[in-house]
């Protein structure tokens, strides 16, 4: 049971600490886009804004990579918790909770939709570093570009 208890307690703390990385990473971007996009061309000088969108690029790629590895420990750590509950327990709130989710579907199907579900709200996720990448991609040509 104790082991039960940790594992669940080290994925609410990854949880936790994925949001928190999340609401960093985004105040980071914004400030960034903040400073490129706002100020004018003649206001800095021409490397200043070039050096904070490649910047803009590595902290973007860093958010995805951080993102993915974050999903690949979520998905392990509940498999555990899965797999203890349905092995050891006689009440099972995570397995529950899926069933609830799934609307009493068959479990192989159950499960196919639950993933479907989860992955669509780790889609979303996934495409806000990517937008901000694009963007300063995009202020990096602006600015690279002749006019």
């Amino acid at each position: 049971m104790e082991i039960y208890k940790l594992a669940v307690e080290m994925a609410d703390r990854m949880s936790a600490r994925r949001a928190l990385a999340n609401a960093s990473f985004l105040a980071v971007n914004t400030m960034l886009v903040a400073v490129v996009g706002l100020r004018s061309e003649t206001d800095v000088p021409a490397l200043l804004p070039i050096s904070v969108c490649v910047a803009g690029i590595a902290v973007a790629a860093c958010w995805w990579f951080l993102l993915r590895n974050y999903r690949k420990l979520s998905e392990a750590k509940f498999a555990v918790i899965n797999q203890i509950e349905a092995d050891h327990l006689p009440v099972k709130p995570f397995l529950e909770e899926w069933a609830v989710l799934s609307e009493g579907d068959a479990p192989e199907v159950r499960l196919v939709k639950v993933k479907a579900g989860l992955r669509q709200l780790g889609n979303v996720e996934r495409i806000v570093p990517i937008v901000f990448g694009l963007l300063y991609v995009t202020l990096l040509a602006g600015r690279l570009l002749p006019r």
